[in-house]
């Protein structure tokens, strides 16, 4: 499946996998959170449990996002696995969805994401690629489900 397409329906559990779950897995989980509340199951995992990154912290903070309790975690760390899809965000996630998954009826999208953690240069420059990233991800969340802004009143 592209990452255009819409599913048939609603996925009911959705894992967002990356490196280390410090950047970009827990952004697109706390965005979609966000845009969907408790009406799709929303986690994330990475290869391996980063460290929390205080510029994935101020990027959504920006846009009143509050991850401060985010805590990453590892694939072996999930308390629950029956998600209908894993979205991967980086190559090696990919790898990992894919071992994970074969004994799961799960599908697995990859969504090639940058890791803004690679960009150097002065704070707003590396802040500048985090935000790049959070707005990225917003789209695709918003695209593949369908989003609609709900209608005020």
């Amino acid at each position: 499946m592209s990452t255009s397409q819409t599913p048939s329906s609603p996925p009911s559990a959705v894992l967002f996998a990356c490196s280390h779950n410090s950047v970009r897995s827990p952004m697109a989980e706390a965005l979609a959170k966000q845009m969907f509340g408790r009406s799709i199951y929303f986690a994330s995992a990475g290869v391996r449990a980063g460290e929390s990154d205080p510029f994935a912290l101020a990027a959504m903070e920006e846009i009143g996002i509050d991850m401060s309790r985010h805590r990453p975690q590892a694939f072996e760390d999930l308390e629950d696995t029956s998600f209908d899809v894993i979205v991967t965000l980086s190559p090696e996630a990919h790898h990992r969805a894919l071992e994970f998954t074969r004994s799961l009826a799960v599908q697995v999208i990859y969504w090639p994401t940058i890791d803004p953690t690679a960009i150097e240069g002065s704070r707003d420059q590396r802040l500048a690629a985090y935000e790049n990233v959070r707005d990225g991800l917003s789209q695709r969340i918003k695209a593949w489900l369908s989003w609609q802004p709900m209608s005020a009143g």
